[in-house]
């Protein structure tokens, strides 16, 4: 192990720790080599370029990730500027979309720890600031997968060690800065299978209150997370033991105490992991589906299929409200919950559906003209049926 030290007021600071890939046993090969040759491409540059984060930790614990996030610290435009297959996003806090295929890869500078307005967090520091900006220890390493160490700030290998889940912002700061991070803590427990520390889990009770004031797109976002995890049914629990669940899926927090939501959870886990083992993503239909299928009651008998499907759909809306997934994906959701409990309904084309739309448009059209006529020629509606 190598110390880093950084000249402090005069004197020398040791700031991190470097493990060497004998010392911290991370398995390389599970690195996305595009995500490699991102970081070599900075780094060939002259910038200073690391993987960071979920896919550090994950790796460490035996898990095969999906996303690669990676920090420099070049700006945004100079980022930009080096890739020509690149997108600038964001604008309280700007990113770089480094795109490759379906593949998309996150490219961030440097954090500072310079307070920043609410409108803007493009203030840009050291690699030092950026690790006291990350959200728990455990997502604080720095892999640099060219010469294969880690950089370690926040003694984050200690904490992995001891299965203990830590805060590194302030507790009366983190969650008002962003409430998100209380689900993220949730799910990092549930997944990792480490316990919190006493602290962090009273802040999260305190403070659940802070998640009504994100976005339904945000909320969206971690629900999906949630349920392509495959831990769902313990992340739903948690939710509800600490209070949040109110506030991301309130209907649903009607319904917890009822033994059918947790079983449909277990059958969607194992559905997940199936697909994870097959190196597919599971449909985000399948996930709605299970989500809501144990409470959506039974229509009137009279009502048509096509009538079934409008009030089961709408129930669906209801039953995850304020969580907008794409309605698409809740039509497919309806549709297998229909032909798994007996209905048959042949949906419309697309096509069928404009030549409807024409159709009926005509119509309305051509009794517009005759009304307009009669009216101009003083034609009765008696006379004319003559």
């Amino acid at each position: 192990m190598k110390v880093r030290y950084k000249n402090l007021n005069g004197k020398l600071k040791a700031v991190s720790r470097v493990y060497t890939e004998e010392e911290h046993s991370l398995d390389c090969s599970k690195i996305d080599p595009l995500a490699v040759k991102i970081v070599r491409h900075l780094q060939d540059s002259g910038y200073e370029a690391y993987i960071v984060g979920g896919a550090v930790r994950d790796i460490l614990l035996g898990h095969s990730p999906k996303d690669f996030d990676i920090v420099t610290d070049a700006s945004p435009r100079q980022v930009h500027k080096l890739f020509r297959n690149s997108r600038l996003i964001g604008h309280r806090f700007r990113i770089v979309h480094v795109v490759y295929g379906a593949k998309i890869f996150e490219v961030s500078t440097f954090r500072s720890t310079v307070e920043h307005s609410d409108y803007s967090d493009n203030n840009f520091g050291s690699i030092e600031e950026d690790a006291s900006r990350r959200d728990f220890s455990i997502n604080s390493l720095y892999y640099n997968p060219i010469d294969r160490t880690i950089t370690d700030f926040n003694r984050a290998l200690l904490d992995l060690k001891n299965e203990k889940i830590r805060s590194l912002i302030p507790l009366n700061k983190t969650f008002i800065e962003d409430p998100v991070r209380m689900i993220r803590a949730i799910k990092l427990e549930a997944i990792t299978g480490f316990s919190m520390t006493v602290s962090l889990r009273i802040a999260i009770k305190k403070y659940s209150f802070m998640l009504e004031s994100v976005s339904s797109s945000r909320l969206t976002e971690e629900v999906n997370k949630i349920l392509s995890s495959g831990y769902s049914e313990k992340i739903i629990r948690d939710l509800q033991k600490y209070g949040l669940l109110v506030y991301i899926l309130p209907c649903l927090s009607v319904y917890v105490k009822y033994h059918h939501l947790y079983d449909s959870l277990k059958t969607l886990d194992k559905e997940v992991n199936e697909f994870k083992t097959k190196g597919e993503e599971v449909p985000i239909s399948l996930m709605y589906y299970r989500l809501t299928a144990p409470f959506v009651t039974e229509s009137a008998p009279e009502l048509s299929n096509e009538e079934v499907f409008k009030e089961i759909f709408r129930q669906m809306k209801v039953i995850i409200s304020p969580n907008t997934p794409p309605n698409s994906e809740l039509e497919k959701a309806t549709e297998q919950y229909m032909a798994d409990n007996g209905f048959a309904l042949k949906r419309k084309t697309r096509k069928e559906s404009q030549r409807n739309t024409k159709s009926q448009s005509n119509s309305a059209r051509k009794a517009r003209n005759r009304a307009f006529y009669m009216k101009r020629n003083k034609i009765s509606t008696s006379k004319a049926a003559h």
